[in-house]
């Protein structure tokens, strides 16, 4: 038996045990056992309540404790699961937990930006090395409960502000919107429209800031009504890109938020006989492996995806090892980079 469920109290650290949390609170130390275990079979007041306690004690499991390790697993979690700029997050993990024998499963939120309790439950029993969040973001709950079972999490590419002391790698998304519009703007763009992704989330807000700085940095204003917020998807790109080059006064640039809504644009312009380059630049965002193969092949931004997920699972690792991050939070950098979706602008 171990230590953990035999002792009355606290340990010689003075660390709580699952003896004694179960004895504060009138329930069984099985019924505790299996809440950090992830079994289903404990009543929902119950669980709730044992919860309480282990956050109230800042309870912590420690690697050897609860008499089995965690399973050789990264957890990999998707807001989204639609692309191939998810392919481009997946090859990074993959290729970190490959070198260290580890598996990677994969979640699909359906593009919700934190995972539901249910989903929490089944990692909870599965205890893997690790979770990377993917667009994501955890409650102040379900952080506390993996923090409970010593259950590492770094979020990749943060939809939004995060605290201190979660762990997170992302790219500089300002330095990108700045570098693509400054780019437009140098072959004497005036009329440079954006097509970003969704509002509420981090990254899309810190290309459109980039951009607007672009312009203030080159004493202009952006052309009237500039800015469009989608989703990052083909059809988004496609759907704003119409509605751009259909209106009365066309951009003569338009700088999307992902390789992939340019790819919108790309066939939007197309469909409207609209020349790219000659009558309209279109700039993307990731340097996806496709952005070189369209045609024309697409001047865009790289985002290290690849390296940057990379970067995420081996934190995980670390952690697992006993090695403290350092830093907490990662920011790579971006290029920009020129192919043939770009020119100067029309007379």
């Amino acid at each position: 038996m171990s230590i953990e469920s035999s002792s009355k109290g606290a340990t010689g650290t003075g660390r709580m045990t699952i003896s004694a949390i179960a004895a504060s609170i009138g329930v069984s130390v099985p019924s505790v056992s299996k809440v950090l275990n992830g079994r289903s079979d404990v009543a929902p007041a119950t669980r709730m309540k044992i919860e309480n306690a282990l956050q109230e004690h800042k309870y912590q499991r420690t690697a050897r404790q609860g008499g089995t390790s965690a399973t050789p697993l990264i957890e990999l979690v998707f807001h989204q699961l639609d692309s191939a700029w998810s392919i481009e997050i997946i090859r990074g993990v993959e290729r970190a937990a490959s070198q260290n024998r580890l598996g990677v499963v994969l979640s699909d939120l359906g593009g919700r930006h934190g995972p539901d309790q249910r989903w929490m439950d089944d990692v909870l029993a599965r205890r893997p090395f690790g979770v990377i969040l993917v667009l994501s973001t955890l409650t102040v709950q379900q952080r506390r409960q993996l923090d409970t079972r010593s259950i590492p999490y770094v979020v990749l590419d943060t939809n939004g502000e995060t605290p201190n002391d979660v762990l997170t790698v992302g790219s500089n998304n300002w330095h990108g919107g700045l570098a693509a519009t400054r780019h437009l703007l140098s072959l004497g763009h005036k009329q440079i429209a954006m097509i970003s992704g969704p509002k509420d989330v981090l990254c899309s807000r810190a290309r459109v800031d980039g951009y607007r700085a672009a312009h203030a940095e080159a004493g202009m204003t952006p052309m009237e009504d500039s800015t469009r917020w989608s989703d990052f998807s083909v059809d988004g790109g496609y759907r704003y890109g119409i509605e751009l080059i259909t209106r009365e006064k066309r951009p003569t640039a338009i700088f999307a938020g992902s390789d992939m809504q340019a790819l919108g644009v790309l066939r939007a312009a197309r469909e409207h006989g609209i020349d790219v380059p000659r009558d309209l630049s279109v700039v993307g965002y990731d340097d996806l492996p496709l952005a070189a193969w369209v045609g024309p092949s697409l001047t865009t931004i790289n985002q290290p995806l690849t390296e940057m997920a990379e970067t995420a699972a081996r934190m995980i690792l670390g952690i697992a090892r006993g090695t403290e991050p350092r830093p907490r939070s990662v920011e790579l950098g971006t290029a920009l980079v020129v192919r043939e979706s770009t020119c100067s602008a029309p007379k």
